[in-house]
């Protein structure tokens, strides 16, 4: 199942990952079913922000609480590859829980979007509009 979302949310993705150059930018995509239409940025808490990332455990909370009052669902989450292309590295796949939501990863000038499987990540196709 491929993913819809705007064009300004596409945008502010990638201004996002150039504010937080050289450090990589994190995020969550929310929205409903496979349509993202909005994204929260979050601090990067990983000791090692220029090449990992870790979204703030608070911010998570507050999106699956306000999720579970009827607001938007956590469809996913959104993290940059200052020097590395927009595709899950090692560290992604091992910190991937194979739940089943999709990544949107920047890098190289450009989104892609993954969806996290239990048996790794699955490319899945953005129709921006």
């Amino acid at each position: 199942m491929g993913i819809t979302t705007s064009g300004d949310l596409y945008d502010r993705m990638i201004r996002l990952a150039a504010e937080a150059h050289p450090n990589e930018a994190c995020g969550l995509l929310l929205g409903k079913g496979a349509h993202v239409h909005t994204i929260v940025a979050t601090a990067n808490v990983h000791p090692s922000p220029a090449t990992h990332f870790e979204i703030d455990p608070q911010a998570l909370i507050d999106v699956h609480r306000a999720a579970r009052a009827g607001g938007p669902d956590v469809v996913g989450y959104f993290h940059s590859h200052p020097h590395g292309p927009p595709a899950p590295s090692a560290t992604d796949a091992a910190m991937a829980s194979g739940d089943g939501r999709v990544w949107a990863i920047f890098g190289q000038g450009q989104v892609r979007w993954w969806r996290d499987l239990p048996d790794g990540f699955a490319a899945v196709d953005c129709r921006i509009g």
